[in-house]
């Protein structure tokens, strides 16, 4: 009897890690791109573990969401709100973060437009990327609201070189963006404009699991990349997500934005 409880253990342990798991990314660039980034990642982590995992790519955030609200992926990386969001429709699990920076928006404005102060964008028009872009919108949007109640005229114009622009020509008095995005546009672009405030921070992007995933597959899955983070050899995999220091992530650091008020200004698609 010992022995064949030793066997059915292996046999579903092989079962298990035999098994194809889907991995779902958030698309912040075209699926090419996407491809380019994770496929090198993933493949040297199904190498390490022997867990074989596929990428899954869509083309726009909707579809992304209504994939992660039906329970399509395994795993997957999403932005904070999403995962707040994903746990509460499916229960997917933050495993990785990464740990050496935060998430934070920025307001930006012109810089010779005499607005020094957040009150003096009191019901005026500001841009945003859209409604739902993390950093840029949804966090600076609730502080602006709950911290300074402030009322403003929501502009979307789709991407933040286009916040940055219209700020840039006077077509909006201030735009929400994040620092990384701002620090990409042309130095003339940059040199006229200013931060005018910083949201506050929150843990950046996780890797999440469904539920239905084994706890031993979740664990090696965590285990293979923290490690890799960690090796010269293999750290450069995670250098174009970008997840520059890995670590292990909770669901408690996210759930902090249901108390800051996202809720009130997440669109659902």
């Amino acid at each position: 009897m010992k022995y064949l409880l030793i066997i059915f253990c292996l046999i579903q342990s092989s079962w298990l890690f035999a098994q194809e798991y889907t991995f779902g990314v958030v698309p912040q660039y075209e699926p090419q791109k996407l491809n380019a980034i994770w496929q090198p990642l993933l493949d040297e982590v199904s190498q390490q573990t022997g867990v074989t995992i596929k990428l899954i790519t869509v083309e726009s955030i909707p579809v992304f969401e209504q994939a992660f609200a039906n329970g399509d992926y395994d795993f997957a990386y999403m932005n904070p709100w999403h995962s707040v969001i994903a746990n509460e429709k499916q229960g997917y699990i933050p495993l990785i973060k990464d740990a050496g920076r935060k998430l934070q928006g920025v307001l930006v404005v012109k810089k010779d437009s005499g607005i020094d102060d957040l009150s003096q964008l009191q019901n005026e028009e500001i841009a945003f990327p859209a409604p739902n872009a993390l950093g840029a919108s949804l966090l600076m949007r609730a502080d602006l609201a709950q911290l300074y109640d402030l009322s403003i005229k929501p502009v979307y114009v789709q991407t933040h070189s286009s916040v940055y622009l219209n700020v840039a020509l006077g077509t909006t008095k201030a735009g929400g963006g994040v620092l990384g995005t701002l620090k990409q546009q042309p130095q003339n672009l940059q040199d006229k404009l200013t931060i005018l405030y910083h949201t506050r921070e929150i843990s950046r992007h996780p890797i999440v699991a469904h539920p239905r995933v084994d706890p031993a597959v979740q664990l090696k899955v965590q285990q293979a990349i923290l490690a890799i983070g960690q090796s010269e050899k293999y750290k450069h995999l995670l250098a174009g997500i970008p997840i520059i220091q890995p670590s292990t992530a909770t669901l408690d650091e996210y759930q902090q934005l249901t108390e800051w008020g996202l809720r009130s200004f997440y669109v659902e698609n």
